[in-house]
């Protein structure tokens, strides 16, 4: 069995998560489900990092040890990782005792082999981010990354010499093109990082001691990046005596997904920081864009941050899902606005695919009894377009999602959804349903022998639709399956090739909506609300 192994950057644990955070994680976890689909063994890592000044800094502003601050955050989390159904293997914690051990095995092995120096740092200081900047990075005086304030600041600290692994690190860039997705990434990195001149990286701090002490060197903590990215190998046993097995199984990672603002870190220190260890690389670190509002990024101060559980409560979890993955494009920040989320429940999942079940269901149960038989072979054009137009948004689909291209992978399901409701104008089941006046008997066996191969090819693409959607809206291909008398729990991607082969269909006696139409002024001005709490 082939494995799959793909992580969430391990978020900070400064508040609550909201859509962005939640997008990057119902991401991450439909890609687990649908290679979990396609029979492949599969690993999902998530977690918090929680070392660094920022935290120290939100613990005592709480009245609380950070240590106390951060099992709060954990638990918070993990709870509401809980509700999205999220379906991790494993939540590591930057304070994990086998995650801090490795840590300190892995700085010593740096400064043991010459990758790390002691010196001064003087520089343009960043703490929400927990970054140094030169003065030439800055942007109008304020973090390059965030947009916030800076502080000069100054201390010893050690440094990873990231100028000697720079030209090994592009010769990768060229001989592994699918490193980096989307490719426009890449091209940032070396235009705006590497070909300017690679700063080397601050790795410790003396100025708090809320992180990993340096065995050799007490005084000084390990600096946020060099901790919090090797939790991808820590996690599955690097650094563990009795978890190489683990490691050899799981890595190299098949795939990071990571947010835009942590590009740098990913493309760059990562790499380099596996190269210094002599492991390889993951095969692919894709870089999703944000979910922004009308007014720019979300922000509490601006009042336009949307938390995903107000929306699951309201709307459901799989239309939240759906509609978090739809907005993100992977050349642009995706822009949410109450009225796109309104259009998209009514419109996708309400109008197009809850009225294509619930028509199928009715027709099934009025012409047949709700039962039909196995596929008879009877098509005409319009059966063979249909069947063909499975078959291609099957490909196009798979296609998408090798190419990380997630929100155009939705619109290939729906564009087969339009296909599917327009069949249905065009074969007009009622007409072949309705007695013509004057036919013979081998007439009319004819026509209810089309009829029932309409059915069967609406059932059968309802099926297909059930089965693609099923990496991210689990709940919606469960009731689709039920509706139409089919069996869930023997679902599988290969699935897909048996378009032609059920048998014994029975659907339900009366189908229920799976999507109620929403009214659209109420609820966009629910969820404008929502955005000034």
């Amino acid at each position: 069995m082939s494995k799959f192994y793909i992580t969430t950057p391990i978020y900070y644990p400064s508040g609550k998560y909201h859509i962005g955070t939640a997008y990057c994680e119902v991401l991450t976890n439909m890609l687990k489900k649908y290679h979990e689909l396609k029979g492949e063994e599969s690993y999902m890592l998530t977690g918090a990092d929680e070392h660094g000044q920022k935290i120290q800094t939100k613990a005592i502003e709480a009245n609380e040890t950070p240590k106390e601050y951060v099992d709060k955050m954990a638990d918070m989390a993990k709870n509401l990782w809980k509700q999205m159904e999220i379906d991790y293997n494993q939540f590591i914690r930057t304070t994990d005792d086998f995650h801090v051990a490795a840590v300190q095995k892995i700085f010593e092995k740096f400064l043991a082999q010459g990758d790390i120096y002691k010196g001064t740092y003087e520089g343009w200081y960043c703490e929400p981010c927990e970054s140094y900047f030169t003065e030439t990075q800055l942007v109008d005086g304020k973090c390059p990354d965030c947009g916030r304030e800076v502080r000069k600041m100054q201390e010893e600290a050690y440094f990873f010499n990231m100028k000697k692994y720079a030209d090994k690190l592009l010769e990768y860039y060229d001989s592994h093109p699918d490193f980096v997705k989307p490719d426009y990434r890449k091209t940032e990195m070396i235009n705006n990082f590497i070909k300017p001149g690679l700063e080397d990286l601050c790795v410790t701090r003396t100025s708090f001691d809320w992180g990993v002490q340096v065995p050799s060197d007490p005084k000084h903590v390990v600096y946020v990046w060099l901790d919090a990215l090797t939790n991808y190998i820590t996690a599955v046993g690097y650094g563990s005596d009795d978890k190489e097995e683990m490691f050899n199984k799981w890595w190299p990672a098949d795939m990071h997904v990571v947010g835009k603002d942590i590009a740098r870190f990913h493309l760059i220190y990562w790499p380099i920081f596996l190269m210094a260890l002599d492991l390889p690389l993951p095969k692919t670190v894709y870089v999703h864009n944000w979910i922004t509002m009308k007014d720019g990024k979300m922000s509490k101060s601006k009042g336009n941050v949307i938390y995903p559980e107000q929306l699951i409560e309201k709307y459901g979890l799989d239309a939240t899902k759906y509609c978090l993955i739809k907005i993100v494009p992977s050349n642009s920040d995706g822009l949410f606005t109450p009225e796109q989320f309104v259009e998209n429940y009514n419109s996708d999942l309400c109008n197009d695919l809850g009225n294509l079940l619930n028509r199928t269901v009715a027709m099934v149960n009025k012409y047949f009894g709700g039962e039909l038989d196995e596929y008879q072979g009877l098509e005409n054009e319009v059966d063979i377009a249909l069947e063909d137009a499975v078959n291609a948004a099957i490909e196009k689909f798979e296609k998408d999602i090798a190419d990380c291209e997630f929100s155009n992978s939705l619109q290939d399901i729906w564009e087969l959804v339009h296909l599917t409701n327009k069949y249905i104008d065009d074969t007009a089941p009622w007409t072949l349903a309705k007695d013509v006046e004057g036919e013979t008997e081998q007439d009319k066996a004819k026509r209810i022998e089309n009829l029932k191969s309409v059915m069967y090819h609406l059932v059968a693409t309802l099926r297909s639709i059930a089965i693609l959607i099923r990496p991210l809206m689990e709940r919606t291909s469960d009731e689709i399956l039920r509706q139409l008398g089919l069996d869930s729990s023997t679902i599988t991607w290969d699935s897909l090739q048996e378009y032609k082969e059920l048998k014994n269909i029975k659907v339900v006696e009366k189908g229920e909506p799976i999507f109620l139409r929403l009214d659209a002024n109420e609820e966009i001005e629910y969820i404008k609300n929502l955005m000034k709490k």
